[in-house]
């Protein structure tokens, strides 16, 4: 991956909760307007959830497995429940809760979408959007709610849990924002009143009756749990839709409606354990954010995950905090989300720069991350929607059993969509009976990998093995066939003289004399190759003999001449210059050296006077 480019699933664990959170930026940025029913902005920030009796000891709530997921209170918030040991079983709600909006509002078309298309799915809508990472302009200053979380403070020790029932985080959101998820959760999280279904199977002899007929119709074949989440996804979404827009018609509720159970399916499979959005109203002017809360499987601790996220996210700002929960990263960038154009007012495909905040908090297991992230398109409200931020990272409380996680393992394929039990067992027979009937595996599917490629020594390597003179037979016809591993280096002979200067001329060896040339009979000498001056120049007189030398000649001691076909051997080392006994390295350059002191003769005394007048 870049350096700015959104993560993959595999890479990124959190990519596909930042992928939901941007979509629901989407929705309220299309589908909220004027008429929307919007809450003040004081709301935000009216309630104090350190105030409350219950926000020290969340874990004494009724919430699941034994409750609901989320729970409004007043005086306090919406508290949220999330555990590792309650993935729930998986099943589709979508399709189920999209036919039931439908038949509650009457049908129509919904908006971006074709009537006659017969089905309706988040793909029509272009559904979900990804954000991309905006200039680092663009970026939100990091807010003093969130820098006064670095501050010191006390921290919480995770409440003990049951064996088997592995960690537990529950937090308090903030009044103001509508969820998108239901309370009880998806299906197999909660425990559930599901009514007894009763079916033709379960009559013998008697007639079928109209609740039977009825319950056939609702269940259709899927377990009940399924069908009782489906529908309290419904009711939900629908009371959520007549919130806000309860000064409009039905068709912005049923809009609204639809296009988020769309994303039903999305939201579950992303991790994610509640998703809302706010509509406020401040200053006379509109408000929308979205929140999103996630649990995501990472092994890295949080000083290790926060400078991965300085690393590779260079646009964003990142800061490692200290919350009641423990350690946590905070991180603040700017985003832009696309609106698509069957969801815009004019129809037209268009972009929107938001501002976001995300949080990432480890589990006690050692495994898991909390991811909370908000977004926002109002960068007026930057401040106001990071204290309650703020306030929601506070509140974080866990609970842990004691078991530490496993330890994941990351895979470059997508992981499977799940099928029922049945189906796995066919699948698996099918596929032992293929490997026996055929030798060749299928081709691996390419994977772009990241970081330095490095070479990965053999089983057998010995680092501290001596290296043999004399290698085996056998060996060096292998050797000469293998490629050649490692760095080639040039081993310097056992005469080498790193301190040798090369390039010195060497001592000239004797050249014969040249013959002195013949006397002038006239006493001058001209060489043979110049020619007469035109101009009438003057020669000098007398003959070319040279001065003779002041100093006897230094004979050189004779040296073999080199044979013919004999190269000089190239120098060897780098020249250096030795320093002089006498050379002080700490001397300042050009100023004269200070003259040795000469040692003073002894004063000498006094003659005495020869005369003394007074005695």
């Amino acid at each position: 991956m870049t350096q700015d480019v959104q993560f993959s699933a595999e890479a990124n664990p959190f990519a596909a909760a930042e992928q939901v959170c941007a979509t629901l930026g989407t929705l309220t940025d299309a589908l909220f307007d004027e008429h929307t029913s919007r809450h003040p902005a004081a709301t935000l920030s009216a309630v104090r959830p350190a105030g409350h009796p219950a926000a020290e000891a969340l874990f004494g709530l009724p919430l699941a497995p034994n409750g609901p997921v989320h729970a409004a209170l007043d005086r306090l918030g919406t508290v949220i429940t999330a555990g590792t040991a309650r993935p729930g079983t998986g099943a589709p709600l979508a399709d189920r809760v999209i036919t039931a909006l439908q038949a509650r509002y009457g049908g129509g078309a919904v908006r971006g979408a074709i009537a006659d298309r017969g089905t309706t799915s988040a793909a029509l809508f272009q559904l979900p959007v990804t954000g991309e990472f905006a200039d680092a302009k663009l970026r939100p200053p990091f807010a003093p709610a969130l820098a006064a979380l670095a501050a010191g403070q006390q921290t919480r020790q995770p409440v003990e849990l049951p064996t088997g029932a592995g960690a537990e985080v529950r937090l308090v959101v903030p009044t103001g924002f509508h969820p998108l998820t239901s309370p009880g959760g998806p299906p197999g999280v909660s425990a559930r009143t599901v009514p007894a279904l009763r079916t033709e199977a379960e009559q013998p002899g008697a007639a079928r009756t109209d609740a039977a007929r009825t319950d056939e119709a609702r269940t259709d074949g899927a377990v009940p749990a399924t069908v009782a989440a489906a529908e309290e996804l419904t009711g939900h979404l629908a009371e959520v839709a007549e919130e806000l827009f309860s000064g409009t018609g039905r068709e912005p509720r049923r809009d609204f409606a639809v296009i988020s159970a769309t994303l039903a399916d999305l939201i579950h499979d992303a991790g994610v354990v509640y998703a809302g959005v706010c509509a406020l109203e401040r200053d006379g002017r509109t408000s929308d954010a979205a929140l999103v809360v996630s649990l995501a499987r990472h092994p890295l601790p949080i000083t290790a995950l926060a400078t991965e996220l300085a690393t590779v996210r260079r646009h964003a700002e990142v800061w490692t905090v200290l919350l009641p929960a423990g350690p946590a990263a905070v991180l603040v960038e700017g985003r832009t989300v696309p609106v698509p154009g069957p969801l815009a007012a004019d129809g037209q495909r268009r972009w929107v720069v938001t501002s976001a905040v995300q949080a990432f908090v480890p589990l006690p297991d050692g495994g898991t991350v909390l991811c909370a992230q908000l977004s926002t398109a109002r960068p007026e409200d930057w401040e106001l929607y990071t204290e309650a931020f703020a306030e929601l990272l506070k509140s974080i409380q866990f609970g842990w059993d004691g078991e530490p996680a496993p330890a994941p393992s990351f895979t470059s394929v997508p992981a499977a969509a799940s099928v029922p039990v049945e189906a796995v067992s066919e699948r698996a027979t099918a596929e032992e009976e293929a490997v026996e009937a055929t030798e060749e595996e299928p081709d691996e599917l390419p994977v772009h990998l990241r970081g330095t490629p490095v070479r990965v020594p053999p089983a057998d390597f010995n680092p501290f093995a001596p290296v043999s003179d004399e290698p085996a037979a056998e060996a060096v016809a292998t050797e000469q066939d293998a490629p050649r591993k490692g760095t080639p280096v040039m081993i310097p002979p056992p005469d080498f003289n790193p301190f040798a200067m090369p390039n010195l001329p060497s001592t000239p060896t004797e050249q014969p004399h040249p013959a002195p040339a013949a006397a002038d009979p006239f006493g001058t000498t001209v060489s043979a190759e110049q020619k007469n001056d035109p101009f009438g120049t003057t020669l000098a007189q007398g003959p070319a003999v040279p001065p003779p030398p002041s100093t006897p000649p230094v004979v050189p001691a004779p040296t073999p001449a080199p044979a013919a076909d004999e190269e000089a051997p190239p120098r060897k080392g780098t020249p250096v210059m030795i320093p002089p006994p006498d050379f002080n390295p700490f001397a300042m350059p050009n100023l004269p050296s200070t003259p040795a002191e000469e040692p003073q003769a002894a004063a000498e005394a006094e003659p005495a006077p020869e005369h003394r007048p007074f005695g």
